[in-house]
């Protein structure tokens, strides 16, 4: 079940959902905003295996950034995410920033338990002949909750996952 507007209010007042507004609540998600922090692709011949989990050649960046046709770049969110073992999300692009040809490359899963993070966005100017301006609290997605039954803390993504405590944009981990 996708939790509606209250709910998601209650996330915000339980502490689920930090750096965050009322204003940011709509009827069914959360409008998600561009945080201080980027990481820009830069050029390699270096090949990356997936089997390996090797990191794309990256430079750190400072916003505003201007995307150029065909730029990668990992933004972050200016949230903060503590999900409880019961509700889990899922990001998606606004659709007015997929109308000027940027894409997120849709790998915005939050697993039940993934706490104390930023949200990686991973985002790409698929415009031909377009520059795309980024800048720190854009809102540039948004996230759907839903809840379930809890999972065992056990096989939470607190205790499981990777990306727990990413207070930074961050690239592939091994």
């Amino acid at each position: 079940m996708s939790l509606s507007y209250t709910e998601i209010c209650e996330l915000i007042e339980q502490g689920a959902i930090k750096n965050t507004s009322y204003d940011h609540v709509n009827s069914a998600s959360l409008d998600v905003v561009i945080g201080p922090d980027i990481l820009i692709e830069r050029p390699s011949d270096e090949p990356v295996y997936l089997c390996d989990r090797t990191p794309l050649t990256m430079e750190k960046g400072t916003l505003p950034h201007l995307m150029f046709p065909g730029d990668f770049i990992l933004a972050q969110s200016q949230e903060i995410f503590h999900l409880p073992n019961n509700i889990s999300a899922e990001y998606k692009l606004k659709s007015s920033m997929a109308r000027i040809g940027l894409e997120h490359l849709n790998a915005g899963w939050c697993d039940a338990g993934w706490n104390g993070s930023v949200l990686t966005l991973e985002l790409k100017n698929n415009s031909s002949y377009h520059t795309i301006g980024i800048s720190p609290g854009d809102k540039i997605g948004q996230l759907i909750f839903f809840k379930h039954t809890s999972v065992p803390v056990d096989k939470c993504y607190a205790v499981r996952g990777r990306y727990n405590g990413d207070t930074t944009v961050q690239g592939v981990k091994k």
